[in-house]
């Protein structure tokens, strides 16, 4: 999938270049200026709510729907996700088979409308505290996780027998440092994946969310599984000492893979009207690097021209997976069985015709239409991981 400017504007109702969103829909003022920076769409693509008034403006300037449309699905027999007690707030996680952290608000609304119906991420889930102050500390002033007064929030849920913890992060690797290094080369998010995972105790470790599609062959929903990501530090890390590396870990657990595909009907209608197929699972052999999932030090996403230079490099690229990679790594033989799970939020960008800028537009205003719902996919294949756990 090729997406220009008429493919927006047939699936989302307008074009972002000539008739863009208005302030109203944006959650950051920053990003709704003409002056935007990619450092401000990045933000705007954390922050954007689509259950919120940016969201509802959002709505009545475009064609896009909210969860309020999601379709509830039919789990197979004893496997449908059921949502525990209310989690005690304060202190430590709770000790779960699986652990499953996502990053946006719109990944939070979807991951939980899956995996914890009944219970919204951002209304619901506990706030989790433990340790905020000290990393805190470390975090610039506009970090999401300061201004919110808590590095997370979390619920718990079983499937099939199996406990799993779902955290929503508000800890970030592009938010959480002023693009520098924090002293003894220690990043804030790794050291808040140490401390949750030795809570947790966990078996399984899944790191998901949405991403950019690498290469044409994507359309908006399709979901890569992958146990090798991969740091692409072209700009504030590209001095680190792993800013070029990359982790494996052991294939993930396929029993269930190919009925996540089969649910994937129930919503499928609400993604892009120009997809030419249902949504696909694609999962990546431990040792395919080219395959990986792409954590870049900047706002990046593929284009036809390859700007980014990201072909070749993986099949998705995001902001954070490789960090829980490096964590893993230096836990050595302790690490938990690890994956990353990225559904594809926004395909290519062709740029023909489009400045840099205008095509970042593009690909934020799909990521404003379609986020929550390609979530929806990657929240259904970590359903099958830990059903199968």
């Amino acid at each position: 999938m090729l997406a220009d400017r008429a493919w927006v504007e047939r699936n989302l109702g307008f074009d972002p270049v000539s008739n863009p969103p208005p302030a109203a829909a944006f959650a950051n003022a920053a990003a709704a200026k003409p002056n935007r920076t990619p450092e401000d769409l990045q933000r705007e693509i954390i922050d954007f709510d689509s259950e919120g008034p940016e969201g509802a403006a959002f709505f009545a300037f475009s064609r896009a729907t909210g969860l309020s449309r999601f379709t509830d699905i039919k789990w197979p027999d004893k496997l449908a996700p059921t949502p525990k007690a209310p989690p005690r707030r304060g202190g430590k996680l709770p000790k779960a088979k699986a652990l499953v952290v996502t990053w946006t608000v719109d990944e939070g609304h979807a991951l939980s409308r899956v995996l914890t119906p009944g219970k919204d991420s951002r209304n619901d889930y506990v706030p989790y505290e433990r340790n905020y102050a000290a990393l805190a500390r470390q975090m610039s002033k506009g970090a999401p996780a300061v201004a919110a007064h808590r590095l997370g929030a979390y619920w718990t849920t079983t499937i099939g027998g199996n406990s799993a913890v779902i955290f929503k992060s508000e800890s970030h690797l592009s938010q959480d440092t002023n693009k520098h290094l924090p002293k003894n080369d220690v990043l804030p998010n790794a050291l808040l994946w140490k401390q949750i995972i030795e809570d947790v105790e966990p078996e399984l470790v899944i790191t998901t969310g949405t991403g950019g599609g690498i290469g044409a062959q994507f359309e908006v929903g399709d979901v890569v599984v992958s146990p090798v990501v991969r740091f692409d530090s072209q700009k504030w890390l590209k001095r680190a000492p792993f800013a070029e590396a990359h982790y494996e870990a052991a294939p993930p657990p396929t029993k269930y893979l190919s009925t996540a595909e089969k649910l994937f009907q129930y919503n499928s209608s609400q993604l892009p009207s120009d997809n030419t197929r249902p949504p696909n699972i694609v999962t990546v052999s431990s040792n395919k690097l080219a395959s990986s999932i792409v954590t870049t030090d900047f706002f990046g996403f593929d284009t036809s021209d390859d700007h980014y230079r990201l072909q070749g490099l993986g099949d998705v690229c995001e902001m954070g997976d490789a960090v829980l990679g490096m964590v893993a790594d230096a836990m050595k033989s302790a690490a938990p069985h690890w994956i990353a799970v990225r559904n594809v939020s926004d395909p290519q960008i062709k740029a023909d015709g489009l400045s840099l800028k205008q095509q970042a537009d593009m690909a934020g205003q799909i990521y404003k239409g379609y986020g929550r719902w390609s979530t929806v996919c990657s929240a259904i294949v970590c359903w099958a991981l830990i059903a199968a756990f």
